[in-house]
């Protein structure tokens, strides 16, 4: 981060200081926002995704207990 850009050169280095320092802020602010995004989407994905498992899953049960034995089963038994 201590590089020698065009503001520094041109000024005594109290300004760049700063301007580097909100620079550094405003990044790191950039990741934690683009990780909670991140992370947002993840969990989404992952309770949608199980969701949809435990709804078709009851479903499957569902069908399961609505068959009945066909008729042709029932006189040969």
């Amino acid at each position: 981060l201590r590089c020698c850009t065009a503001a520094s050169v041109v000024t005594d280095g109290s300004g760049a200081a700063a301007d580097e320092r909100s620079l550094y802020i405003m990044r790191v602010v950039q990741i934690a926002v683009m990780c909670v995004l991140a992370l947002t989407v993840a969990f989404g994905i992952f309770f949608l995704g199980c969701n949809l498992l435990i709804k078709s899953e009851g479903m499957i049960n569902f069908l399961v207990k609505d068959r009945r034995p066909s008729k042709e089963e029932e006189a040969e038994v």
